[in-house]
C-alpha cells in the first residue's frame, strides 16, 4: 500500500508538471522518488476501466535499443499529454540515485518511470502476455477495450503513432 500510495504521489506531482518548461521537468526529476513495485503493485497499471489511452514500456539502461527509442516515447507524451505513459526501468533498484536519475536527467526523460523489482520474472511475464520471450524493450498499448503488445523498439514517433492508432482504433 505505501509503494501506491508514493507512486500516485509521485505521478500526480509529475503529471502536474509543465512539461514543456524543460528546466522545471528536469529539477523536478532530480528531486522526485522514482517508486520501486513489485509486480503485485505493479499489476493493476496494466489495466484500465477508461477509454483514456495507456502506454506502458519496459525497458532497461542497459538495454541499447530501449535506450534508443525512450526519445520516441517522450516526443509522444510531450504531443499527446492526454495519453497515460509509464517507463517501467527493469534496472537494479540500488542504482536509482547514482545511475538511473542522472542517466533520465541526461537523456531529457520526464515521463512518468518506476522500477520493478520482483525476482519472479518467469512468473509475471507470462501474466502480462504468453507470448512474451521476455526480450526487450516491450511495450503495451491499450484501454479499456482494445490491447497490443509490442516486443521490439519503435524506431520513431510515426511509428509509434501508427501502432497506437491500430490498436485504439482498429480498422474493422
Amino acid at each position: 500500500m505505501y509503494k501506491i500510495s508514493v507512486f500516485l504521489i509521485s505521478f500526480l506531482l509529475l503529471g502536474f508538471t509543465d512539461q514543456s518548461d524543460s528546466a522545471i521537468a528536469q529539477k523536478n526529476l532530480s528531486t522526485a522518488e522514482i517508486p520501486i513495485y513489485d509486480f503485485e503493485s505493479l499489476e493493476p497499471l496494466l489495466y484500465t476501466k477508461t477509454n483514456k489511452t495507456h502506454i506502458i514500456n519496459f525497458w532497461a539502461m542497459w538495454c541499447a535499443p530501449c535506450v534508443k527509442e525512450l526519445p520516441v516515447f517522450e516526443q509522444y507524451q510531450k504531443d499527446h499529454p492526454e495519453v497515460e505513459m509509464l517507463l517501467v526501468s527493469l534496472d537494479f533498484p540500488e542504482d536509482i540515485e547514482a545511475k538511473l536519475k542522472p542517466f533520465l536527467k541526461k537523456k531529457g526523460i520526464t515521463t512518468n518511470v518506476v522500477v520493478l523489482d520482483d525476482p519472479d520474472a518467469n512468473s509475471w511475464i507470462d501474466k502480462i502476455d504468453p507470448n512474451w520471450s521476455g526480450a526487450i524493450p516491450f511495450t503495451i498499448i491499450f484501454n479499456n477495450k482494445e490491447r497490443a503488445f509490442y516486443e521490439r523498439a519503435f524506431e520513431n514517433s510515426e511509428d509509434l503513432k501508427q501502432e497506437i492508432n491500430n490498436t485504439i482504433h482498429p480498422k474493422k
